[in-house]
């Protein structure tokens, strides 16, 4: 179960991710290539190829969880990244779009709005 935390961060994995990996491999690859803790309690995702797979690695009190999509039909708008080492931050609402797939930069989306106060 994921957590809804504002501290939360969603990382992708840019590129393709071999989805032969399981958690140990994917923690070795948020570790090592991205230079992230696997053991922060973020989202890290990585996508095959054909990007019709997904896997989302998540730390949570004394375990992992391991997610995984397959899509049927159709693939994930995964974006692409101009460094293969750096991993591409987006937001809990980004991630739902790219679940849903939806490109994570929606142009009709509404702007989110932080209030101080309400009046």
């Amino acid at each position: 179960m994921i957590t809804d935390t504002s501290q939360l961060k969603v990382y992708l994995a840019p590129g393709s991710t071999d989805m032969r990996k399981s958690i140990d491999g994917l923690a070795l690859l948020a570790s090592e290539v991205l230079e992230l803790n696997p053991l922060s309690e973020n989202l890290f995702v990585f996508c095959n190829r054909g990007r019709d797979k997904l896997k989302i690695l998540h730390w949570q009190t004394n375990g992992f969880w391991l997610y995984y999509r397959r899509l049927e039909k159709g693939r994930f708008n995964w974006p692409r990244s101009d460094s293969p080492d750096q991993a591409i931050v987006i937001t809990r609402r980004q991630l739902t779009w790219l679940l849903d797939g939806l490109s994570i930069h929606q142009q009709k989306a509404h702007a989110c709005v932080q209030y101080s106060s309400m009046v």
